[in-house]
């Protein structure tokens, strides 16, 4: 909390003596990006940063109300409009990000914040420690991201690809708030090889009541080929971000928030057994070294 102004702030505190040196540069990266965007409302914003010798201080805006995923899973009715709605909020920030040459590669709902508790659609896109500025048209050939949610040009051997990589991203995130599940799913093998391939399909059971337009715009952004993906300037005017609400708003999809509960559970699971397996291999790292110093 800042002692004058009583304003609260999220701080990022970095150590840069632990630091890779390709973290280092990645750090560094991530706070261009963010001056870059500093003054997009749906992006978080950087509001300064302090050095010290050995430490990096990254003052950016708090967030009060939670992950999008957690909000839509709170609602006891949810429909397209409120989908749409974040939707477009979501691509009016990556549009800005891509005008800027600047691609986030790693776009994810545990990343997707609400400023407060008060309102269910007012999100922004929170964090950038990917992010990188695109100095000439399929410059980044660093392969990152997080599983499900990577574009297929980035699990190429040889990487070349650009901002269009966020796209597919978004489509993921888009399936997912809509059918409640993500659309590549199995083992890391099974969900690479999909992602590849662009192996998904819209199950009746979850999508029948969902509008064309919709199906539409996913199919759009989820295309293997990024020349041929849509960009986020043109998923503006596509016809389900330009639909009516009060059309879209009849449609119901209130039966697909348990999937997204079970979604949201797993996503937790997941993050427990990584927690747990990083902690196994520190503490047998240290048995070795106690045992090294041991003999």
């Amino acid at each position: 909390t800042h002692t004058q102004s009583e304003n609260e702030y999220a701080v990022k505190c970095v150590n840069r003596k632990e630091l890779h040196p390709s973290d280092a540069v990645a750090l560094q990266d991530e706070i261009t990006a963010l001056k870059i965007l500093k003054d997009c409302a749906y992006i978080v914003t950087l509001h300064d940063v302090f050095e010290e010798p050995d430490s990096t201080y990254v003052i950016l805006e708090r967030m009060h109300g939670g992950d999008l995923i957690d909000r839509i899973i709170e609602k006891a009715h949810y429909t397209e409009a409120d989908a749409k709605e974040v939707c477009k909020k979501l691509l009016l920030g990556v549009e800005y990000c891509h005008a800027r040459r600047i691609a986030n590669r790693n776009l994810k709902p545990e990343n997707l914040l609400l400023v407060s508790k008060e309102s269910d659609t007012d999100v922004k896109i929170s964090d950038f420690g990917y992010g990188k500025k695109v100095l000439y048209p399929n410059s980044l050939r660093t392969q990152c991201g997080t599983e499900g949610y990577v574009a297929p040009e980035i699990l190429s051997h040889n990487p070349s690809y650009d901002v269009k990589c966020d796209m597919w991203s978004l489509g993921v995130i888009l399936y997912i708030v809509l059918g409640g599940y993500r659309p590549f799913r199995g083992t890391s093998d099974q969900v690479m090889k999909q992602i590849r391939y662009g192996e998904y399909e819209f199950h009746p059971r979850y999508w029948s009541h969902v509008s064309k337009d919709a199906k539409a715009l996913i199919s759009s952004m989820l295309v293997v080929d990024p020349d041929q993906r849509i960009s986020a300037t043109d998923a503006l005017m596509s016809a389900w971000i330009t639909a009516d609400d009060k059309t879209l708003g009849k449609s119901d999809l209130s039966s697909n928030l348990e999937e997204l509960r079970n979604f949201k559970a797993k996503a937790k699971l997941r993050q427990v057994v990584k927690v747990i397996i990083a902690t196994n291999k520190l503490q047998s790292l240290g048995s070795r070294y106690r045992a090294f110093k041991d003999f």
